[in-house]
């Protein structure tokens, strides 16, 4: 079919066909029914506006059946012309009928209908509406429509959020929709105010990204069992739509009819695996944590009765054997979950979860110099109710510069308050369960400090985690001129130019309520410069951002940025538009990062880094020459947020750390609960130890089996990337393997050629009198095809399972506690951050889990060296425990330095928990 435009239209609702015109034949130039001929012929047949028209020939057959070329509107009815048409044809002959609306049926309680019958206006009321921000800030340039014409704007605000619509009837019971950019849409209804206005507030939220609330928990189940998975996201607007994986592959939603929920009946083998689900809006998406589905065969037992092996170090004086071994085996049981109950079966979470645990314990003892050493051993493990662990985050607050403690700041978990810090700025975080991405909030009330995002590692076992929390102080706020343009520096390292500035043009500066400001303005913009080292401990959150997939991706900074604008008369907060953020360009050494550079805002609720918008290269000015080269954002300051200057990095590892009680580094003696932090490092061509600034950091806590930390890392080039690794427990900084004079494979934990690469240093390689606390070390990326670098310490950025499950035999990096003279027994072996080892064994040291009942005595010993104290702890009055041994505490005395033949030491003792006290006698070697 050969036709200018499509003549055919079926009749709608309200509309009706007219009767066929023809008033033209085909003789001459052609057929022309136009609409201007049919009105002179047929007066009032046909509406004032049709809404479509239909062709047909006189024998009922459509323009494109015939094969002809035709031109239809409704606008001005029909014509076939003859020279259009295929050689040695002419048109035919054609009549037509225009489809016209129906007269109007609305009845309007006031005023009349409009002119489309869609709904009722009032020419003489007026409708006067605002629209502000959660905060309530005036927006302006709003758009603002009719909920059931959303299409049609009615009206745009002003800068003070305001808006005026006349027409729009009082009492109509209508809700007016307003949408803006980087908000989610609002609508509220009106009211009216009075017998010609109507008002409405439309308050709007920013729109915020999706983050996850819940994840699914790991399960485990019986083939046959049901079990029930779920997540639930949180966000501006709330997610709607959800969608659940199986080891990476998206299930089928009219299968598994699913929505927050996931529900697997008749558990077979084929179900086990990995699951997560992913949570997305019109902001977003985010995906949940894995949660890992065992599923057992009928008969298969959850927890196995014979236990582990598990070794304890015996007193020095103690042999168990001949061999001479200082180690006895205790036996532990697994750290596995039972199967879940059939009544559980469509909860989110099992509220009666079982774990493999201690089920009987068998007494021993073993013969020491000059006396029997009691001794209990796990014998048979079974299925028992799982320790639910308090699990906890302690430390101090702290400011960067001197060290002042923020006193009775407000910690913020997300949204919620839940407290303030101590006078000595000491704070204590019970997390909550559940918890996977722990994001505080400080917030100091005098506002000296900037408020303080950070994502705090802790252990999930149940360790108390130590942190030091350092915050910036405010910079002093300069004085601008609101009618003039200002350009302030972002960053005064000495000895080189700053990182970029921020421009506020004339008349930029307006007031809450949307009112110009044109005072004099107090401006204080704290810059956190990372080419100095030492701003690393201050930086907020953990530099991390949601891609469009819903994947948590790293950041690396080069620059954050803090704004305060008030009036300089009675400090009233003031908001800044058109704000423009220039980067120097030259600052920036790694060229593939200058196209891929952004503005980002920290969202403080998620501690996620949302972006603001992209920095371009800035035009040429012409008639002026720049010795620089920028890259140029625009920001709006609305709300007090922390801004960043980013790019996204792709280049991904995992890098292997495990922490152990002594340089002797035995797998016996690993650590948990070490807070390990990673910082990445961009450093000099040829001069590694003196980095050019840092990119980004990491923590985690070492568990059973270490910890892995994600980092930067480069395959071409060994040294693009530098790490700073450091290690703590409750505080106590460990000691990093020792590399001088050359670093031994034996002792830091990575075999060679692989050692060499990373170029292994501790901090007193150089210079012995420097600590030895820290490391760094070349990121080099492990090459697949290299045998020498598969097996860590660094892993493929997916290898993240690998590295977890990696063996202590494979390559990885060392801390250990500095070298003390302390030693502890228990009758009752428990490992403190694995709650299955606890027992509530009557001579346990500490029998219900995390109550740390115990204290210590000083000792004063006489003598000419440092001695050997040890408490030797047993039962009270108890008839159950009287006279028993609980433990031995060993701990080296120090020489008084002002004293001469004088020593002391601080031995702990176990404390009572009843009326009935435990002895402790006290003996020094």
């Amino acid at each position: 079919m050969r036709e200018s435009e499509c003549p055919t239209v079926v009749s709608v609702s309200g509309t009706e066909w007219t009767s066929w015109f023809n008033i033209d034949h085909p003789g001459g130039d052609g057929d022309y029914e136009t609409l201007e001929a049919i009105r002179f012929y047929y007066q009032g047949r046909v509406c004032a506006q049709p809404l479509a028209l239909e062709a047909r020939t006189t024998e009922w057959e459509l323009p494109r059946d015939v094969g002809e070329f035709v031109h239809a509107s409704p606008r001005k009815g029909f014509w076939c012309i003859n020279q259009e048409q295929p050689e040695g044809r002419t048109c035919s002959n054609y009549h037509v009928r225009f489809l016209c609306p129906l007269a109007c049926q609305l009845t309007c309680a006031a005023g009349k209908a409009n002119k489309d019958c869609s709904g009722c206006t009032c020419p003489d009321h007026t409708l006067l509406g605002t629209v502000v921000s959660a905060e309530g800030s005036a927006l302006a340039n709003a758009r603002v429509a009719l909920q059931d014409r959303p299409q049609a704007t009615l009206a745009r605000t002003d800068q003070r959020g305001r808006f005026r619509v006349p027409g729009v009837c009082a009492g109509s019971a209508a809700n007016v929709t307003v949408q803006l950019e980087r908000f989610s849409p609002g609508a509220a209804p009106v009211i009216a105010s009075g017998p010609q206005t109507s008002t409405v507030q439309v308050t709007l939220r920013r729109l915020e990204k999706p983050y996850m609330v819940m994840h699914p928990d790991s399960k485990v189940r019986t083939a046959g069992q049901q079990v029930t998975l779920c997540c639930k996201a949180s966000g501006t607007p709330v997610p709607r739509k959800y969608y659940w994986y199986h080891n990476g592959t998206l299930l089928d939603r009219k299968v598994y009819r699913y929505d927050g929920r996931l529900v697997l009946k008749e558990l077979q083998p084929r179900h086990a695996g990995a699951y997560h689900c992913k949570a997305s809006s019109d902001a977003g998406a985010i995906k949940s944590a894995i949660a890992r589905l065992t599923v057992l065969g009928k008969g298969q037992p959850s927890c196995r009765a014979r236990p582990e092996q598990s070794l304890i170090r015996l007193p020095g004086e103690c042999f168990p054997d001949a061999s001479g071994s200082p180690y006895y085996d205790v036996g532990r049981c697994p750290a596995t979950r039972c199967a879940g109950s059939l009544a559980e079966k469509r909860q989110c979470r099992d509220d009666k979860e079982r774990c493999c645990g201690v089920r009987r314990m068998e007494l021993r003892e073993v013969r020491c110099a000059g006396y029997v050493l009691p001794i209990k051993v796990v014998a048979e493990c079974g299925c028992e109710t799982c320790a639910q662990p308090k699990v906890l985050v302690q430390g101090r607050v702290v400011a960067a510069d001197d060290g002042e403690p923020l006193r009775f700041g407000q910690v913020f978990l997300g949204q919620k308050s839940i407290g303030f810090t101590g006078y000595q700025g000491a704070f204590t975080i019970e997390v909550p369960p559940g918890t996977r991405r722990l994001v505080v909030r400080f917030v100091d009330p005098l506002q000296k400090f900037l408020d303080t995002v950070k994502v705090l590692p802790f252990d999930s076992q149940g360790s108390a985690v130590y942190q030091d929390v350092r915050v910036m102080r405010k910079k002093t706020p300069m004085d601008l001129d609101a009618a003039q343009t200002n350009a302030l520096p972002l960053g005064e390292l000495a000895g080189e130019g700053p990182v970029g500035e921020l421009v506020f043009p004339a008349g930029a500066f307006r007031r809450a309520s949307g009112e110009p400001y044109n005072g004099t303005v107090k401006a204080s913009v704290t810059f956190l410069d990372p080419r100095d080292a030492a701003t690393v401990a201050t930086a907020s959150s953990d530099l991390s951002f949601v891609n469009a997939e819903g994947d948590m991706v790293p950041l690396r900074t080069y620059g954050m940025f803090a704004v305060d604008l008030r009036a300089r008369a009675g400090g009233e907060r003031l908001q800044a538009s058109g704000v423009e953020v220039r980067m120097d360009a030259g600052q920036v050494r790694m060229p593939e990062h200058l196209p891929k550079m952004k503005l980002w805002s920290l969202n403080p609720t998620t501690g996620l880094w949302e972006e603001e918008g992209a920095l371009r290269p800035a035009p040429a000015r012409r008639g002026k020459r720049e010795e620089r080269t920028f890259l140029v954002g625009n920001l709006e300051i609305r709300e007090r947020r922390l801004f960043n200057l980013d790019v996204s990095e792709n280049r991904r590892c995992f890098v292997k750390v495990r922490a152990y009680g002594s340089e002797k580094f035995s797998p016996l003696e690993q650590l948990q609960g070490v807070v390990v932090t990673l910082v990445n490092l961009e450093p000099r061509p040829g001069y590694p130890a003196n980095p050019r600034a840092w990119g980004r950091f990491d923590s985690a806590v070492t568990g059973r089996n270490g910890a892995c930390l994600p980092a930067f890392c480069d395959g071409q080039r060994a040294d693009a990337y530098t790490a700073y690794v450091t290690a703590t427990l409750g505080g106590e900084e460990l000691e990093a393997a020792a590399s001088r004079p050359s670093p031994d494979p034996s002792t830091v934990g990575v075999s060679q050629p692989y050692l060499s690469k990373l170029g292994y240093r501790r901090l007193d390689h150089t210079d012995p009198r420097a600590k030895k606390t820290a490391f760094r070390v070349n990121l080099a990326k492990p090459n697949p095809n290299n045998v020498d670098e598969v097996n860590g310490p660094l892993y493929p950025y997916r290898s993240l399972r690998e590295c977890e499950e990696a063996p202590v035999s494979a390559n990885h990096f060392r801390f250990s506690r500095a070298e003390v003279d302390k030693y502890e027994y228990n009758v009752v072996p428990f490992e403190e951050g694995d709650l299955t080892s606890w027992t509530r064994d009557y001579l346990a040291w500490w029998p219900n889990p995390q109550e740390f009942r115990a204290c210590y005595i000083k000792v004063k010993v006489e003598g000419p060296q440092e001695y050997m104290v040890r408490s030797r702890n047993v039962g009270g009055s108890h008839p159950w425990t009287q006279g028993q041994l609980y433990g031995l505490r060993d701990a080296r005395s120090v020489k008084d330095p002002e004293l001469e033949h004088s020593s002391a030491a601080c031995v702990e003792f176990k404390a009572a928990a009843t009326a009935r006290p435990p002895t402790a006698s006290c003996g020094s070697t």
